[in-house]
């Protein structure tokens, strides 16, 4: 049995976000601040990675005033209470097969989460792709939603937002 540790590449791993409203949608990025991944016989079996709230960057809207603004409202109480959360992480906690499940954590928030996954070991190098799927309200973040609030019409908010996430790393 042979047993790895990857360490995520920080400038080659990104997570890609989209969230969801009645007229439309939002995207854009937040950065992998570290982490790694264990492997046993060519397949992953563990890790951990750290997000970095801080470095949210809203891609859909051009205008800087109105990003900055957006920006804002993201790092805000109403979402992701930045200044006292600068971090998210997702930790491992099993793999069957290509199903991730782990533990993902947000303003302090911990909650299971299962996903499918892509990952492909050549030589030295892991990339891992995969899409989580975010249950906001589990987290606190109940701005405009539907389940908190009423006749909030096309200022409505969907509760999921995705989380495209891409890592590369690097064998220790």
């Amino acid at each position: 049995m042979k047993d790895q540790k990857f360490e995520i590449a920080v400038a080659q791993s990104n997570i890609d976000w989209t969230g969801k409203k009645v007229t439309g949608a939002h995207w854009g990025t937040i950065a992998v601040k570290n982490g790694n991944l264990s492997v046993s016989d060519g397949k992953l079996t563990g890790g951990k990675f750290v997000i970095d709230t801080a470095s949210i960057k809203i891609l859909d809207v051009t205008d800087p005033a109105t990003n900055a603004q957006f920006y804002g409202h993201l790092a805000s109480d109403d979402f992701f209470s930045i200044d006292q959360y600068p971090e998210a992480d997702f930790e491992i906690t099993s793999v069957n097969n290509n199903r991730v499940t782990g533990n993902l954590t947000i303003k302090g928030i911990t909650h299971p989460v299962s996903f499918d996954a892509n990952v492909t070991i050549a030589d030295e190098t892991l990339t891992a792709t995969g899409k989580i799927v975010v249950d906001r309200t589990k987290y606190g973040i109940k701005f405009r939603s539907g389940n908190f609030f009423t006749n909030l019409g096309d200022t409505l908010i969907y509760n999921d937002f995705d989380l495209n996430v891409n890592i590369t790393a690097k064998a220790a």
